[in-house]
């Protein structure tokens, strides 16, 4: 449930600060009547998103359990690709953002409303497909049998909406670069989770080998049954069985990962530290953020 909340939060916010940019702006710049259209461009979004959702979950109760296990494996492995890069993309051009859609906005304005539909349905849309397909295979990760997983989605969303009203409002001011962060690197741990359990779907479709080649097995010790192994396996996804390769590729993936995320912005280009993004709810840092 926590890692599924964590989910929610962290793709809610990010879409919940979109949308507060958007209509900031059109409420200071005087442009209310605009607030109409790019209203509709969201709900459509949101409603794409859900319906992408369902088309998941249901649609895939049809197949035989051998093409559920390579669907789903396959679209496990999908998922973290897309939040990886995700995680990585709000990282790097968080700063910018604000800018970004202020000028997408402005050129909205002077084509017309159909083109305000169209930027305020791409700009949140992305966030609400990938949050989809990721909500998706976490749950699937989960498979408690239990709604667990689907209460704690949308919680998180809620607990997003409400943050995204109390920015919007002035009412709540914190380091977004912080949290990002912190939640960018918890996310990665989530999708180490996913990845692992997508491959183990795909050895179960037989599209890999290596199903009965257990790197250990911790059952009699760690019951998936007890609450702590439901703890385990509801934050990390963790398998007290898990195979040579799910092991194998959780590690590749992890540390590398994990450690190119938390180091300083810029490191990788040799660039040195920069000063992290001060989005609007945030506070001025006179220091570089990790």
């Amino acid at each position: 449930m926590f890692s599924n909340y964590l989910i929610g939060l962290r793709e809610g916010l990010e879409a919940s600060l979109v949308v507060c940019i958007l209509i900031a702006y059109l409420v200071k710049t005087g442009r209310r009547d605009a607030l109409r259209p790019v209203w509709a461009g969201i709900g459509v979004a949101v409603a794409l998103a859900l319906g992408f959702g369902c088309a998941l979950e249901f649609g895939s109760q049809e197949l035989t359990f051998e093409a559920q296990e390579a669907l789903g494996g396959s679209l496990s492995i999908l998922a973290v690709g897309l939040v990886t890069w995700m995680v990585f993309w709000m990282r790097r051009t968080a700063r910018n953002l604000r800018s970004e859609l202020h000028g997408k906005l402005d050129a909205a304005l002077r084509m017309g409303t159909g083109a305000l539909v169209a930027t305020a349905f791409l700009a949140v849309g992305r966030e609400g497909l990938e949050t989809a397909l990721f909500v998706w295979a976490s749950v699937r990760a989960a498979g408690d049998g239990t709604p667990r997983p689907l209460v704690g989605v949308a919680l998180g969303i809620a607990t997003a909406v409400v943050l995204g009203w109390l920015f919007y409002r002035g009412a709540l001011r914190i380091n977004l670069a912080k949290f990002f962060t912190w939640t960018g690197g918890m996310l990665v741990v989530v999708a180490a989770g996913v990845l692992a359990y997508g491959l183990h779907d795909l050895q179960e479709a037989r599209w890999l080998p290596g199903l009965g080649n257990k790197a250990f097995d911790i059952s009699d010790t760690v019951d998936p049954a007890s609450w702590y192994g439901t703890l385990l396996k509801g934050v990390f996804n963790f398998q007290p069985d898990p195979t040579v390769l799910q092991v194998t590729v959780w590690l590749l993936y992890l540390i590398p990962t994990l450690a190119l995320f938390l180091a300083p912005v810029g490191f990788a280009s040799g660039k040195g530290k920069v000063k992290e993004p001060d989005e609007q709810g945030s506070r001025p840092s006179k220091a570089p953020q990790a």
